[in-house]
């Protein structure tokens, strides 16, 4: 689940509490291109109000039609399909040879989406279990991520944090990462154990998947045991505290582990790791400098090149250049610009 369907249910949430009928469509199932993933979410009302998307635009608009007309799935869930034929995609905005399935629901206590809540709002991983024949759902809590799971009687759909961001550094360009990261449904701690009183903006301090520490960040990471579904950032500027991190970081299984610094400052780094116990494939998982190349200058500029080399690797696309090597030609005939590249 990311961010934006969690978005979804605090909206139902919210529109149940004025009174407002909701239904519920989720993606089940998907067939060659398509806009949204399954587990996907959208809740809409008779009155046109909209959260979430399975689309993209034309099919929200039908079922917004649909809903205003008076169609109501019963206690058992609707299944719809979208783009069984040419025309039909054509019609719908569907990329070429896309289709998907949608089951729709209408919103009750028999739904468990407050139950769903409960569990994010706790941080926790959850499935969300949907019996297609009677419209009851139940909610269960899971140690590991879950896979979604479709057949004609159950739909299942997992959610909650299920990716994370570890970052060392609490400065302004960990806030512009923060703003971006959160709707990319990422679950993110930062850690800084300086006492330090910048003016910049916590306000994401009560966010739900937001939490600060002053652990010392090598501490953190062996106490956090990231997984595959973790990304690891030092934004501190501080060899001392950044390079703590990364002695842990490379070592573990997380995804993404990224500093950072100029190429000077990288290939500097990259010397003093390797005189502790690591070995060269592990240091050569660091990207440094830091981010897809995009000429980044500014702080909300660098933050996008962060999360965009996130994402392309969280996807399994390897997107731009591969900057963990400071030798490649490419890389190093990159723009070096100052607030990228800063020491």
């Amino acid at each position: 689940m990311d961010g934006v369907d969690a978005e979804v249910l605090d909206a139902v949430a919210r529109w149940q509490s004025q009174g407002d009928d909701v239904l519920l469509a989720t993606v089940a199932r998907t067939w060659g291109s398509a806009p949204r993933p399954v587990g996907a979410m959208m809740a809409l009302t008779p009155r046109g109000r909209v959260a979430g998307s399975v689309s993209g635009g034309c099919i929200e608009d039908d079922l917004l039609a649909k809903v205003a007309g008076g169609f109501r799935p019963g206690l058992r869930p609707h299944v719809k399909t979208y783009g069984l034929s040419a025309d039909e995609a054509h019609r719908f905005g569907l990329p070429c040879g896309g289709t998907l399935e949608l089951v729709i629901e209408c919103v009750t206590p028999r739904s468990a989406l407050d139950a769903m809540r409960s569990v994010i709002a706790a941080g926790r991983l959850g499935v969300r279990e949907l019996d297609l024949r009677t419209g009851q759902a139940r909610v269960r809590g899971v140690g590991q991520p879950a896979a979604f799971g479709y057949t004609p009687t159950r739909l299942s759909v997992p959610f909650g944090p299920r990716w994370r961001i570890i970052v060392i550094g609490d400065g302004q360009l960990t806030q512009h990462l923060v703003h971006m990261a959160l709707p990319l449904g990422y679950q993110i701690v930062i850690c800084d154990p300086r006492d330090i009183h910048d003016d910049h903006d916590h306000a994401q301090e009560t966010h739900r998947h937001v939490t600060r520490t002053k652990e010392m960040p090598d501490d953190l990471i062996v106490r956090l045991r990231p997984d595959g579904n973790t990304a690891i950032v030092a934004l501190t500027h501080d060899p001392k505290l950044d390079d703590m991190a990364l002695l842990e970081a490379l070592k573990s299984e997380a995804f993404y582990v990224g500093a950072i610094g100029s190429h000077r400052n990288q290939a500097s780094r990259r010397e003093r790791l390797a005189m502790f116990d690591l070995t060269a494939t592990q240091i050569g998982r660091l990207h440094g400098p830091v981010g897809l190349p995009l000429g980044s200058r500014t702080p909300p500029e660098i933050a996008l090149a962060i999360l965009a080399q996130m994402t392309a690797l969280r996807n399994g696309v390897r997107a731009g250049v591969d900057v963990s090597s400071s030798s490649s030609g490419h890389v190093s005939s990159r723009r070096r610009t100052p607030a990228m590249h800063a020491a």
